[in-house]
């Protein structure tokens, strides 16, 4: 009987045909170089991809036992298709999420494992540098320092769902009912000891990203929605601001009629001017605030499929492990 501690990995992906191979190639160098003592399984959570992922990915695992594919009936998102196969990982540790693009570097997993043997649970990585483009640095910079900054659990700024962590939290995390999971904000909740570990992030090897900017602002805006009040705070100050500025407008309308009287619009068009700008404003900010507080409580209500699963593929295939934190 094996007595080498198990670490699984999760690789959400969709549409990756040139990239899968390369990513397993990768972890299975890294644990049979740099951490033959552990045991370890990969698991690919495909979104119903198109191309021929799947059947490259069903050639992988004839091959090899170690590695896992579950095939979604449909694309359910890569953040929800990572946390459901996080919920059929057996590793004493987890990789939560890599990406199968390699911007995060499978390398790194090493470090993770000697953090994690120490005793700490979470031990998660921290992008330092990014190679991307300006405008998209400045974006997750400032979205990571709002939701860091706003929310009343500690997020680690620069920390994704690259993260290893113990079987543990593994479990705390499977009482979460979550219908759209923002797991490195749940992760932080759960409280276990952690520690991070900074890294470059790369940029993708094949191919372009397939999350586009609507699905990068529905994750931003799950984040700030699930774990701080900033929409709302946001609102009530620009609601203020908004009632300044008519306010000042007000004023200076009735200024202009007392002292340049030629200068001065005919007799309440200022004032429907001024009552249309502040109540509008007002209005729309505040009703598309509260409609996405409101979405997020439909789905979470409504429940429904969470993710529907076509195949699983190499799961009967037992791998031995033992904890080294029992």
């Amino acid at each position: 009987m094996s007595q080498k501690p198990l670490i699984s990995v999760v690789s959400p992906c969709y549409n990756e045909e040139k990239s899968v191979e390369e990513c397993y190639q990768a972890v299975k160098n890294v644990f049979e170089k740099s951490l033959p003592d552990y045991e370890w399984e990969h698991i690919f959570s495909d979104n119903s991809s198109t191309d021929q992922t799947v059947p490259i990915l069903r050639k992988i695992c004839e091959r090899d036992p170690h590695v896992k594919v579950i095939v979604n009936a449909r694309n359910f998102g890569a953040f929800r298709s990572m946390f459901n196969a996080l919920m059929k990982t057996r590793g004493d540790g987890v990789i939560v999420m890599l990406a199968v693009d390699l911007q995060d570097p499978p390398e790194v997993i090493e470090e993770m494992a000697l953090k994690w043997k120490e005793g700490y649970q979470v031990v998660y990585g921290i992008r330092m540098n990014r190679k991307e483009g300006i405008f998209m640095r400045m974006a997750r910079s400032i979205f990571y320092y709002l939701v860091a900054s706003s929310s009343d659990v500690q997020i680690p700024i620069g920390a994704g769902e690259f993260q290893l962590i113990d079987r543990k939290v593994v479990e705390a995390l499977r009482g979460c009912k979550d219908y759209f999971p923002y797991v490195r904000g749940l992760i932080a909740n759960a409280g276990f000891r952690s520690i991070g570990i900074p890294y470059d992030w790369g940029v993708r090897r094949h191919g372009k990203s397939n999350a586009n900017f609507f699905q990068l602002y529905d994750q931003a805006v799950n984040g700030l929605i699930s774990f701080t009040n900033l929409p709302m705070r946001i609102s009530v100050f620009l609601g203020v601001l908004l009632a300044s500025i008519s306010l000042l407008v007000a004023i200076l309308s009735v200024f202009m009629a007392l002292v340049y009287p030629e200068l001065s619009p005919p007799h309440g068009i200022t004032t429907i001017v001024v009552i249309l700008l502040f109540f509008s404003g007002v209005q729309l900010l505040f009703i598309g605030v509260i409609g996405e507080y409101v979405a997020a409580t439909h789905s979470q209500v409504r429940q429904g499929f969470y993710v529907t699963e076509e195949e699983l593929i190499n799961f009967d295939q037992p791998v031995e492990k033992v904890s080294i934190h029992d």
